[in-house]
């Protein structure tokens, strides 16, 4: 092989290793900028049930006609609750298989199973298309459907 053939290959071969690298680094940065806008929307979600659940005047600006505005902001802080597990999971900071045992937890709490008795068919559809969200409101329906449903107290 002549000298100018062979700087020629390992020229292509170094591009060629360069370009993979670049792409892979590429791909991760568009997944922790994907990771950080997911973190930063569910942030202001969090914020906003944050003041929603712990001022009635706010509250009483979103609560449904149906429902009592005192329960209404119960209702929230489970949601809150719900969220930064969600985010949680979506982040990769629930291990694998750990999802049940968190979802059993949160739904051994009458307020979250209030939430999801109230709400959880609006989380569905909200995860439709999404695999992980899919998964995610999947293990809590089965969560709350294995305890027993009661009914909030009349004010």
């Amino acid at each position: 092989m002549k000298l100018a053939t062979a700087v020629l290959a390992a020229g292509a071969a170094v591009s060629l290793t360069t370009a993979v690298v670049g792409a892979a680094r590429l791909r991760q940065d568009a997944q922790h900028q994907t990771e950080r806008n997911e973190a930063a929307v569910t942030r202001n979600q969090l914020d906003w049930l944050a003041q929603v659940s712990t001022n009635a005047d706010l509250a009483k600006l979103w609560a449904p006609e149906d429902i009592d505005v005192e329960e209404y902001m119960q209702l929230l802080n489970a949601n809150q609750l719900i969220c930064a597990l969600s985010l949680r999971d979506r982040l990769g900071f629930v291990r694998e298989g750990q999802l049940p045992f968190y979802a059993s937890l949160v739904m051994s709490s009458d307020v979250c199973r209030r939430y999801w008795h109230r709400f959880g068919d609006l989380r569905a559809r909200e995860a439709e298309g999404d695999e992980r969200a899919e998964h995610f409101t999947r293990l809590l329906d089965q969560a709350a459907k294995k305890h027993p449903q009661t009914q909030p107290e009349a004010v």
